[in-house]
This record gives C-alpha cells, sequence and structure tokens, in this order.
C-alpha cells in the first residue's frame, strides 16, 4: 500500500502544472485569432504609415513643418502598437533596432547623427549602405532627435538634415515593409501551424512587453526616490512618454484578452487591472513623466507601474496555467 502511495505523490508531483490543456487544433485556433485580428493588421497599418511618412519627407523635409511631424507622429504610433512583438519577422536582420533604438544608455544616437552631419556622410543617398550605418543613427528615435532636439536641428546645413531625414525615413519603411511582407507570404501561417509553440511564443511576447513597459518606459524615468531620472523617459523630446505606456496598454489589452477568451475568471481580472491602467493614464497629466520629482507626482507613477505589475501577475502565474504555456527565455532577464 505504501508503494503504491508514494507512487502516486510521485505521479502528482511529477506532473508539470502547464500540462497541456488544449488540443494542437485548440492552439491552433488560439493562435490564428491573435494573428488575423492583433498582428496582421497592426503591421499592415505600421507599413502604410512608414510608406506615407517616407513619401511626405521627399517634399517636407523641414523639421519644423507641421506635415512630416504628424506624419512622424502617425508611424511612430504603429510602431509602438506592434513593439511588443519581438520575434519572426521582427528580429531578422535586426529589423526592430533598425526601426526603434531605445533605451540608449550611453547617448549613441546624438553621437551617431552627429558624426553623419559633421562628414555629411555619402550613405544618405544610398539605402542600402544607409541600411549597413549604425541603429543608433537610424529609426525613430534618431528621427526625434532630428525634428525636435533644439541642438541636432541647428546642426550641419539644412541640405544635409533634409537628406538625411529622408534616408531615415526612408529606411524605416523598408524596414517595416520587410517585416510586413514576412508575416503576409510565410510567418502567419508558420506560427498558425505550430500548435502549441505558436500559443507560447505570443504568451512570452505579452509579459515582456508588459514587463517592458512597467520597468523600463515607467522604471527608467522614474529612477530611485532619491534620484529620479525624468530625462530618461521614453520620446521625452516629442512629448510622446506617457503616450507611449497608452499605446502598448492598449494593444496588449487586446492581445491578452484574446489569449485569455474562454477563461472568464483571468479575462475579468485582466479587464479590470487594464481598466485600472488607462484610469490611471488618463488622471496622470504628465505627459513625459516630469512629475517624478515631486512626491506626489512619483506616487502617482509608481501606482501606474504597480498595475502593470499586477497585469503581469495574473498572465504569468494565472493565465499561462489555464493556456498550459510557460513563459519561457525573457531576454529581460539577462542570462
Amino acid at each position: 500500500m505504501l508503494r503504491i502511495l508514494s507512487s502516486c505523490l510521485v505521479l502528482i508531483f511529477s506532473t508539470p502544472l502547464w500540462a497541456q490543456s488544449y488540443s494542437d487544433a485548440e492552439y491552433s485556433a488560439k493562435t490564428r485569432a491573435i494573428v488575423e485580428t492583433h498582428v496582421l493588421p497592426r503591421f499592415e497599418r505600421l507599413a502604410k504609415r512608414s510608406d506615407h511618412l517616407a513619401k511626405v519627407s521627399q517634399t517636407e523635409c523641414d523639421t519644423e513643418s507641421p506635415v512630416l511631424r504628424d506624419a512622424f507622429h502617425a508611424a511612430f504610433d504603429g510602431w509602438i502598437g506592434v513593439s511588443h512583438l519581438r520575434f519572426g519577422p521582427t528580429e531578422t536582420d535586426d529589423r526592430a533596432f533598425g526601426i526603434a533604438f531605445w533605451p540608449d544608455t550611453k547617448g549613441f544616437t546624438r553621437k551617431a547623427l552627429s558624426r553623419l552631419i559633421k562628414a555629411e556622410h555619402a550613405a544618405v543617398s544610398d539605402p542600402e549602405a544607409f541600411a549597413k550605418m549604425s541603429v543608433a543613427g537610424r529609426g525613430f528615435y534618431a528621427l526625434e532627435y532630428l525634428i525636435y532636439d533644439d541642438t541636432m536641428r541647428q546642426n550641419g546645413t539644412p541640405e544635409y538634415r533634409c537628406a538625411l531625414v529622408q534616408a531615415i525615413a526612408h529606411d524605416i519603411d523598408t524596414n517595416a515593409n520587410a517585416i510586413w511582407q514576412d508575416w503576409q507570404q510565410t510567418y502567419a501561417d508558420q506560427i498558425i501551424g505550430s500548435g502549441k509553440e505558436g500559443v507560447q511564443v505570443l504568451f512570452g511576447a505579452l509579459t515582456t512587453g508588459l514587463q517592458f513597459t512597467a520597468d523600463t518606459r515607467i522604471g527608467r524615468p522614474m529612477g530611485t526616490f532619491e534620484h529620479p531620472r525624468p530625462r530618461r523617459a521614453d520620446a521625452r523630446r516629442s512629448g510622446r512618454s506617457l503616450h507611449h505606456v497608452d499605446l502598448a496598454a492598449q494593444s496588449m489589452q487586446e492581445m491578452a484578452l484574446i489569449l485569455a477568451d474562454g477563461h472568464s475568471e483571468q479575462s475579468t481580472s485582466l479587464r479590470l487591472t487594464f481598466d485600472a491602467i488607462f484610469n490611471q493614464i488618463a488622471d496622470l497629466d504628465d505627459p513625459t513623466f516630469a512629475k517624478v520629482t515631486d512626491m506626489q507626482g512619483r506616487f502617482r507613477v509608481e501606482s501606474l507601474q504597480t498595475s502593470f505589475h499586477r497585469a503581469l501577475e495574473i498572465a504569468r502565474d494565472e493565465l499561462s496555467v489555464e493556456l498550459g504555456v510557460m513563459e519561457g527565455f525573457n531576454a529581460l532577464d539577462g542570462d
């Protein structure tokens, strides 16, 4: 009898908590729902808006042009809406870094742009050559520097700055469209057909995205209580810091609720947590997290960060069990 009981206990405690709860067909159906209603429409939006930005830059390359700025903001919005989908076509040829190099902890973007402008580097006239330049001098954050940084807007000649704006916009468009084409032509079918692995990848993208927003988009400008770092806020020059948090939350809420569909308890918890996030964002009135230097302002930002951590906790501790998946490797955790 003791041997039988011992064998049963071994079986119970050796069974992983993430034991598969779906058939392969059900996993593929879940993946298809996310790909077709979340992933593909958002990458298509990024590609179209990036194409518009590249076209606008050909006639509106003055960094004070409201037309250029509007196109920049629209395309940047498109990127933030997919920035959590860091796998597959997004990572091919370092496309994601070429589109958005941030956080820039060493100030490489300013240095890269200054070198290009000082040398009047000819790569701005050759898209293939420009695509091989440092990612720090490319993408949305480099373009933000050129458009919104007062010092950078005075560097070099207007003619070269115009050519550089056009080169960056074209490079963003090239990468965005390459990602969109890869998803359309091959990757969508591959991930949908991969069964449980597809859900695993998408779930990992959600949890990594939630952690990145909480710890980096919100955490970096918070710094410490003794040393807040508001100048480290994401896209602060263009006043987009809180806006990025809002856009990321909207996108990840959409993805989380599709993953949680069919699991009422987790769906309800996630809805309530994201409702709290959006209410906190609406009440914050701090577009660049500049008020983290004030005790009350910091408390409100900390509360927002806590809500993101709560959403992450629901996903990691509850939804993962319901889906029968593990979070897997998270690049934010290091080696």
